[in-house]
């Protein structure tokens, strides 16, 4: 055979060769689409830099589309969006609203991206979201989850592939003619077990942190709560239900951890005491050796003193508590449903069992200097070490916000961090603000955290860096000048709450 007959045989194969490669590619994007998950920077005051938790809301949801080209950033560790834009080049980009204080940071994200790429399909979800489709403009998003969005992303990317009717999707609100129309309600998924693990690779895991427990993984064992708490939106989110995976599945996921520390993200850990026994059983016979830190009631807490102790035995480091108040007629006021004997029992178990107690409180708007002086003479009487304390917020989609929406001096949801006011104060606004960073300055101190930052740089590889940014928290939440801070550049802006037309 001629040398040039042979090289262009070889040329022709070569050929071949790149015209089945792009073909394959051309196949391949018939069927899957470039997906970017974005979790949103805050700007809150309170506990953003002392507890910063991996998104895993969103790594749950890249496991149910992982057959496609996902990609996750968390804007709280990555400044700007526009290189994951530059290089992704998304199809889709699904943006996490959780929290009403993130409303506008998502839609600033929103406009970003639909000014960088106008076929870019923009995608919400999370409870302020679900809960609040009117205040979301329809100018930036093209579709709003309603409710849980495992299932509902897999389907609107399945019609986005032209595999189905978008508008036979269930759980969305979605842009037609300007406006958002909601399709079908999709019901809460009833097996919990059938839910992907979570897509833990996607994201480097050495920032998350609660406190100076570092790393930390989150773990969901259960949705929802049956309480019905007028503060809080849990409950109608998950239309008053609770559903829970199988111990067995909790183990399963607690096998595949590979972070020594865990917190449980579930409303109330202990609403079935028996499967907590159960799990707790679990992983003491899987010898599974983690510390672990959970959310609980107080009530339940002082009627299972046992269940604690073995959870104790198996790792459990410390127990979130909403004690909320220190007088049982404004517990009743919030629908708490308990009784402030139950917080004091409820703290000597924990104590007694050396465990760590997060207790959060809420401050009233209308809190003179005595009621302030009452709570720091409570959290000193009872030796509290780390209280939590927020001012009452009605957010919307809350109980407490119907209530109280008439009453409210500033929708500007930049204030809705549950550290600012937006109702009226009884004593003037920078006196409020004072007598509430007060409480602060009883249990946090720098000197404290420097010390603890040490042990947890020496032992726990905690970066330098993130010590200083906890250090910066700590005195933003004990410096009045913070908070007014907020209320001045509220003045300087009109950012009322809008309301868009279905």
């Amino acid at each position: 055979m001629p040398v040039q007959n042979f090289f262009l045989k070889d040329l022709n194969h070569i050929n071949i060769l790149f015209l089945f490669t792009s073909i394959s590619r051309d196949i391949i994007h018939l069927y899957s689409m470039r997906i970017l998950l974005i979790q949103p920077k805050s700007n809150a005051i309170g506990f953003t830099d002392m507890i910063l938790a991996e998104p895993l809301g969103l790594e749950t949801l890249a496991a149910g589309i992982e057959d496609h080209d996902v990609k996750i950033v968390d804007l709280r560790l990555k400044k700007g969006i526009e290189s994951e834009l530059l290089l992704l080049k998304p199809e889709i980009c699904g943006i996490n609203l959780s929290y009403t204080i993130d409303h506008n940071q998502v839609t600033e994200l929103a406009k970003k991206i639909k000014k960088f790429s106008p076929e870019t399909f923009v995608v919400v979800g999370g409870q302020h979201a679900s809960l609040n489709v009117h205040s979301l403009s329809p100018k930036y998003i093209d579709a709003i989850v309603i409710g849980e969005g495992e299932k509902t992303l897999v389907e609107l990317v399945e019609a986005l592939l032209g595999q189905r009717d978008l508008e036979g999707v269930k759980g969305l609100a979605i842009k037609k003619d300007g406006k958002f129309f909601l399709t079908q309600t999709r019901e809460p998924e009833g097996q919990m077990d059938t839910l992907p693990l979570p897509k833990r690779d996607l994201l480097e895991r050495n920032y998350y942190h609660l406190g100076f427990q570092k790393p930390l993984a989150l773990v969901e064992t259960s949705r929802g709560c049956v309480h019905q708490c007028s503060f809080c939106c849990v409950w109608q989110f998950y239309g008053k239900k609770v559903r829970s995976k199988s111990p067995e599945r909790v183990i399963e996921e607690l096998e595949k951890v590979k972070e020594p520390y865990v917190l449980f993200v579930d409303d109330n850990f202990l609403m079935d005491t028996i499967r907590a026994e159960k799990i707790a059983l679990m992983i003491r016979e899987s010898r599974i050796k983690k510390k672990y830190t959970f959310q609980a009631r107080s009530d339940t807490i002082s009627k299972h003193a046992d269940l604690l102790k073995l959870w104790k035995e198996v790792g459990l480091k410390g127990v979130f508590i909403g004690f909320e108040k220190i007088d049982d007629e404004e517990l009743d006021v919030l629908n708490k449903k308990t009784k402030v004997r139950f917080n004091d029992l409820a703290l000597s178990i924990l104590k007694d069992l050396k465990i760590e107690v997060w207790a959060s409180f809420i401050v009233d708007p209308s809190y003179g200097r005595e009621d302030f002086k009452r709570i720091c003479d409570y959290v000193i009487s009872r030796g509290i070490k780390t209280p939590t304390f927020s001012v009452l917020t009605p957010l919307p989609g809350t109980k407490l916000y119907e209530e109280l929406k008439e009453k409210i001096i500033s929708f500007d949801f930049d204030l809705f961090d549950i550290a600012h006011s937006v109702l009226p104060t009884r004593l003037p606004l920078e006196e409020f603000y004072k007598e509430f960073c007060g409480l602060y300055r009883l249990p946090y101190s720098s000197l404290k955290l420097v010390w603890e930052g040490i042990c947890a740089y020496i032992t726990r590889d905690f970066k330098l860096s993130q010590l200083m940014k906890m250090l910066y928290s700590a005195k933003k939440l004990s410096d009045y000048r913070y908070y007014m801070e907020g209320h001045k550049s509220m003045e300087k802006k009109l950012s009322p709450l809008f309301f868009y037309e279905f």
